[in-house]
């Protein structure tokens, strides 16, 4: 049992030590995303691309409210005949980079994820996602690799044990999904009267409108 024990307050550790203002501004950026009808990626590599797709799944169907903007969101380890494509012809340290290059336009946002974040195909989408003005958002792990000085938002986890940082990124995705849909219905709660004219610049001003408890929906 001292194993499993160890585990969990390595775990506890690396949780207690999560950097907050950061996810804070993270699902900031993300609920502005999805009222500017931005497009969202996610991209990752083994276990990281798995949380990637649970990503995708759970934005892109948990937050939806009848009326209100859908995510528009993508995971780029998906599609495995453009994914081994692209592999074959241009080398794995392209398969996310090209695939953005047919989408990708200012201000939409892409979500790298790297354990060690040092994931030359997540650097390369990065990089492209700087040059073309996107907002770019890192996870990682340890002290963030190449990954954490190259975006805009770095979410590392303080650990070196490859599972347990795993584990952290999919608590984040979860966390995420259950404020954003928190913050959908704070915007519903402070305009009542929103239906499907909905109009972005009315809850999303100076002050961010309903974003105001956003830090009460991540903490939570």
């Amino acid at each position: 049992m001292e194993l499993y024990q160890q585990y969990i307050q390595e775990l506890q550790t690396a949780l207690d030590q999560l950097p907050w203002v950061a996810i804070k501004h993270m699902v900031d950026v993300l609920h502005r995303a999805r009222l500017a009808n931005r497009q969202v990626f996610i991209v990752g590599n083994g276990g990281s691309a798995s949380t990637a797709s649970h990503m995708a799944c759970d934005l892109g169907k948990n937050t939806a409210m009848p009326g209100w903007p859908r995510f528009r969101v993508m995971a780029l380890t998906d599609n495995m005949a453009t994914f081994s494509a692209l592999a074959n012809d241009y080398g794995y340290e392209n398969v996310f980079a090209e695939q953005l290059r047919n989408f990708l336009r200012p201000r939409d946002v892409l979500i790298a994820i790297s354990t060690s974040g040092n994931s030359e195909n997540v650097l390369q989408a990065v990089k492209l996602a700087n040059e073309r003005d996107a907002v770019t958002i890192g996870w990682t792990g340890n002290e963030g690799g190449r990954l954490a000085p190259m975006v805009d938002i770095s979410i590392a986890v303080r650990g070196r044990c490859i599972e347990q940082i795993e584990d952290i990124h999919l608590i984040l995705e979860h966390m995420a999904t259950v404020a954003l849909l928190r913050a959908i219905r704070t915007d519903i709660a402070a305009a009542p009267e929103a239906d499907d004219r909905f109009d972005p610049g009315a809850i999303v001003g100076d002050n961010g409108g309903g974003l105001a408890n956003m830090n009460m929906a991540v903490a939570a």
